[in-house]
């Protein structure tokens, strides 16, 4: 039997507007104004198909995830 998340393709901290559609996708219901970059952390190790090392995560990449998630849900 084959799993759905096998099928995903895997995400790594430079993949970080895939990152960010798959956190809108699978989050759904966040509200962004109440998201810390320690959240966008957890959620992204959280999600599935995230194969990087969690200890290579820094403020700018998570910053930059947050931003392109923001774009996604508010566009001009």
């Amino acid at each position: 039997m084959n799993n759905k998340n096998d099928e995903l393709p895997k995400l790594y901290w430079d993949a970080i507007y895939e990152i960010a559609l798959a956190l809108r996708e699978r989050f759904p219901e966040k509200k962004l104004e109440d998201v810390s970059l320690g959240d966008i952390f957890n959620l992204t190790i959280g999600l599935p198909n995230f194969a990087d090392e969690a200890e290579l995560a820094n403020d700018e990449i998570l910053a930059a995830i947050y931003q392109e998630w923001f774009e996604e849900i508010n566009p001009l």
